[in-house]
């Protein structure tokens, strides 16, 4: 999953990990609808047959806090360490808008879903 060329390229090239209770499809569905109704940009997506959904996402930094409240609200639980980089992110953007708010931040997000876990068993 990771590639370093990928991260030198765009300073906030983050990788992260969440989990999810949502059907891989509509999950997958859901989260390209919010992340362009953000203003960003979705390179590529799918999910397996084993509930593991793979996002690759760019946004225009401005759009960081909007992007991360988004990732909070359709469901996913991030990892400590997705908060630890999406906090940053923020504040960094935050601190320094007219410098930063224009560059590229990139997502590469694992999500591994446990859509079965609700439905009742026969």
């Amino acid at each position: 999953m990771h590639d370093p060329a990928f991260s030198q390229e765009i300073p906030w090239a983050m990788q992260m990990r969440a989990v999810s209770m949502e059907e891989p499809r509509q999950l997958v569905q859901m989260l390209t609808g919010a992340i362009k109704g953000c203003g960003g940009w979705v390179l590529s997506r799918g999910a397996d047959g084993n509930g593991a959904v793979n996002l690759l996402f760019e946004f225009e930094r401005h759009a960081c806090v909007d992007i991360y409240t988004m990732l909070i609200a359709v469901g996913l639980d991030l990892s400590q360490s997705g908060h630890i980089r999406f906090t940053e992110l923020c504040q960094c953007t935050h601190l320094q808008p007219r410098e930063y708010g224009t560059e590229i931040a990139s997502v590469e997000l694992e999500i591994q879903t446990f859509a079965t876990a609700r439905s009742p068993h026969p």
